[in-house]
């Protein structure tokens, strides 16, 4: 198998086939990359206060300046980590090492989608019993069912409620990386058009999905045949990145490309009349389908991508020191993720069964984030004791 150490040198032509590695050659662990800790760390941030309705910060967020969001930028790193942490494993350790730690991982996941599922639930129905209130959206549709039967189709992934939907899509992604790893061996650009055509595919038919009983369309809202394209681009930029020394070829013609289309994206998918500002929207159209990458989402996360990972500031400002605990959130990822699910999931209780005063928000949100920011902290310090006491005890992705 092949790791990432042994790709083309930079200079070399853009991402190919993996070529074989030297005989004899000792593979190293990867190397974490700060960027997309960090990057994944504000994604995470950004998620909490995007699911709680009636937010001001979430007026601030990725999704008022242009048409992608945070859940794109946690699915492309996601693929992009993956390549780093586990297609150096194959290599490191052979295949049924690696298939085995990303079993483990996938079960990893799916415990902690169980343990959230529960815990909103519970926490969903004795509000329910103490207030007299039922919940619009989210797990309602699971609790019309009862909440026994509503918790069993969702431990089956059958039925998945609003705001808990993105850790499935990322099992389902995990699980199908060594199909991915195998595909790039031979051909990344191969990988990446036959992706492609899948993800084409469930844009023009929108029933080419997976069902899902707590949907009204009955489809998973993160449509796997369709997000599964943004898996494989972070995937196949991994490997671009590695091959080039860490920094994508920096083109003049491309950078400026890149920023006309995010300017373009600013202006018409700017959230003007919730600024209260005047409509500056140049096309009258709606906004892109999320559910299912449409083609203006698409290209917004791809020129977020290059000028990210084409601009050696970027890289600098990654290791700032002030960007510590948000990195640790990166690094930390499952578990930030978890904690900001439960906080944002109190923060729509206390915002509906209250007004959404300024005081409250700014207690939902400051506490929320200190909650996230906090529990990285305490990752992280556990981490660094388990690293002193044996060199196994850190774990990949």
């Amino acid at each position: 198998m092949t790791r990432l150490d042994d790709l083309e040198r930079p200079g070399a032509a853009a991402p190919r086939a993996l070529p074989p590695p030297p005989a004899g050659a000792p593979p190293a662990k990867p190397v974490r990359d700060a960027r997309v800790d960090v990057v994944r760390g504000l994604a995470l941030l950004t998620i909490f206060i995007d699911h709680i309705p009636r937010n001001a910060p979430a007026l601030l967020t990725l999704h008022n300046f242009g048409f992608s969001d945070a859940a794109e930028i946690f699915v492309l790193l996601a693929g992009y980590s993956s390549m780093i942490a586990y297609g150096g494993l194959f290599r490191r350790a052979g295949i049924r090492t690696a298939l085995t730690r990303i079993a483990k991982r996938c079960l990893r996941i799916y415990l902690f989608q169980a343990g959230l599922l529960l815990a909103t639930l519970v926490i969903v129905r004795i509000w329910m019993d103490l207030t007299g209130l039922t919940p619009r959206f989210g797990v309602a549709p699971l609790l019309q069912m009862g909440l026994l039967p509503g918790l069993l189709r969702g431990l089956a992934l059958n039925a998945l409620p609003n705001y808990l939907d993105i850790l499935p899509l990322y099992i389902l992604l995990l699980a199908l990386f060594p199909l991915v790893y195998a595909g790039m061996r031979r051909g990344i650009w191969g990988v990446l058009g036959l992706s492609g055509a899948l993800w084409l595919a469930a844009n023009v038919d929108h029933q080419l999905n997976l069902p899902n009983a707590a949907a009204v369309d009955d489809g998973w809202y993160f449509n796997p045949f369709a997000w599964q394209f943004l898996f494989v681009i972070g995937a196949a930029l991994a490997v671009a990145v590695r091959a080039h020394d860490g920094l994508l070829p920096r083109r003049g013609w491309a950078v400026a490309a890149a920023a006309a289309y995010l300017a373009f994206a600013f202006l018409q998918g700017g959230s003007w009349a919730e600024w209260g500002l005047p409509d500056l929207r140049p096309l009258g159209i709606g906004p892109p389908d999320k559910g299912h990458v449409a083609p203006l989402r698409l290209i917004n996360m791809l020129a977020l991508a290059y000028l990210l990972f084409s601009t050696p500031a970027a890289a600098r400002a990654s290791r700032w020191r002030g960007l510590r605990l948000v990195d640790a959130c990166g690094r930390h990822s499952l578990e930030i993720f978890a904690a900001g699910c439960l906080a944002a999931l109190i923060g729509r209780i206390l915002y509906r069964t209250f007004d959404p005063t300024w005081p409250l928000q700014v207690a939902v949100n400051v506490g929320g984030i200190a909650v996230m920011l906090g529990l990285a902290h305490l990752l992280d310090a556990r981490l660094r004791r388990a690293a002193e006491t044996g060199p196994d005890a850190r774990r990949p992705g």
